[in-house]
């Protein structure tokens, strides 16, 4: 018989974090690594000791710098963590950035090396220096930019405006200027933060952040504000992170030539919709790669363009994209996704009064009983991967 011996995650390594000093390490540290584990889980007893390893590495190198912490949470114990960041497997690796969880959770290598070079790759810059001026004109804009024109790289703007571009720097590109490469573009002693929209959309001029540069609760909201799009192309790439914000899906299902429909389906967000960036994401997808949903819809590819929610559960479909630009036509649609009147409808049909959505069935003129499942949850992180709360699932 052989005998497994596992090790208590609450050996030496990573910090242990509690209740009373979660908050202060978020609070001062730049990069707060977190392994949310749980005694009585067989995967966290044997991650245990690789991630403390890791700690330890992690601390040789860039202790000194002060910049970031590998800590632990005992689920079962420090239960208020757990649920703010929506723990329920063990274990489950987080990386919170700036006081800023990221969405997608850690599921690379888990080895002390993997885990070191992983925190390597998240200390890197993610800011591209240019060294003249015309260089600005030359910037790539496939994303949208921001423009740092400052004296110099120890100042506290700066810092600030490094902490803000590492959480952005998925979504958006970041580039700066030193001494005389920019000093034609900002007052003496006073850096400035310039936006700039992409290119491919817009032709607005570059709009300065006129905030304190210093202060970085500010900054990120504006420069969150200006980087993360309302409409988002949904891919197979980054599918599963959207799922993991774990809110439905309004897609905007097209023909990858159909420039038109997107166009239009952007100035309705932007028109009716900001209320609801909230509540639901808006997407956009190419109904060519993603025609298995269209398939689940009952449509095809001569149907697009197509309007459709997915809510993790089931699909709904808006009866016709055509009257996406009928004010307040799709808001209500969105409204009766969250008052649950589209699912009720799935199950025992329109109300008398009301025409709804529209129905999606095997046979026409069949009353639903089974709307179509969702398609974008199996894109999701695969709940085979951890432990779960029900200990008989172990």
């Amino acid at each position: 018989m052989t005998l497994i011996s596992f090790q208590n995650p609450t050996s030496s390594g990573s910090v242990e974090f509690d209740s009373n000093n979660f908050d202060s390490y978020l609070a001062s540290k730049e990069l707060v690594f977190v392994n949310f584990y749980a005694d009585w889980c067989r995967f966290s007893n044997l991650l245990a000791p690789i991630f403390n390893e890791a700690a330890e590495k992690v601390e040789k190198e860039f202790g000194e710098t002060g910049r970031v912490v590998l800590g632990r949470v005992d689920c079962d114990k420090q239960s208020s963590i757990a649920s703010r960041y929506k723990v329920s497997k063990y274990p489950t690796l987080k990386l919170i950035r700036n006081g800023i969880a990221l969405k997608k959770e850690y599921r690379g290598q888990r080895s002390p090396e993997a885990f070191l070079e992983y925190i390597k790759k998240q200390l890197e810059s993610p800011i591209q220096e240019f060294h003249e001026l015309n260089e600005v004109l030359k910037i790539d804009a496939k994303k949208r930019v921001f423009i740092g024109y400052m004296t110099s790289n120890t100042s506290q703007g700066y810092d600030t405006y490094r902490r803000v571009a590492s959480n952005l720097k998925e979504e958006c590109s970041f580039y700066v200027g030193f001494g005389d490469a920019s000093k034609q573009m900002h007052p003496p002693d006073h850096d400035i933060i310039a936006f700039r929209p992409d290119r491919t959309r817009s032709v607005d001029q570059d709009e300065t952040f006129t905030g304190n540069i210093e202060n970085f609760d500010e900054l990120l909201a504006w420069t969150q504000a200006k980087c993360v799009a309302l409409v988002r192309e949904i891919t197979f790439e980054n599918a599963e992170e959207l799922t993991e914000e774990g809110l439905p899906f309004l897609i905007l299902f097209h023909h990858p030539d159909d420039a038109d429909s997107i166009k239009r389906f952007n100035n309705l967000v932007q028109r009716e919709l900001l209320e609801d960036r909230q509540t639901i994401n808006f997407l956009t997808a190419d109904g060519l790669k993603f025609a298995h949903p269209l398939h689940h819809l009952g449509k095809s590819e001569k149907d697009l363009p197509l309007i459709a929610i997915d809510s993790f559960r089931h699909m709904y479909l808006f009866p016709d994209a055509k009257q996406m630009d009928v004010p307040g036509k799709v808001k209500q649609f969105i409204s009766n996704l969250h008052s649950g009147k589209l699912h009720r409808e799935y199950h025992y049909g329109p109300d008398p009064t009301e025409p709804q959505a529209q129905e999606v069935v095997a046979g026409a003129n069949q009353l639903p009983t089974n709307p179509p499942e969702s398609t974008f949850k199996k894109l999701a992180p695969s709940d085979t991967r951890y432990s779960f709360v029900n200990r008989d699932e172990l």
